[in-house]
């Protein structure tokens, strides 16, 4: 491979921007923020989320009805 000089790479650089840019696109940032609130009404996420505090809910009791081990002090 050839060593292109700085002016060479950024020429290289400024014709790939340019051809992005000519692409277009709506600008928008695609990250997780466009995803939050979009299933706030949903009634079918709601009985997911029901479901789910349900079974959360199950396993905390059971986890609190387990005997707890008495350990005797070795002399």
């Amino acid at each position: 491979m050839k060593t292109l000089t700085i002016e060479q790479r950024v020429a290289v650089l400024e014709q790939e921007l340019s051809e992005l840019k000519a692409r277009g696109g709506d600008g928008r940032i695609k990250d997780w923020r466009r995803t939050v609130g979009i299933f706030t009404d949903n009634p079918g996420m709601k009985e997911l989320f029901a479901e789910a505090m349900q079974l959360r809910e199950a396993y905390r009791r059971k986890a609190r009805r387990r005997p707890r081990i008495k350990r005797t002090a070795d002399s």
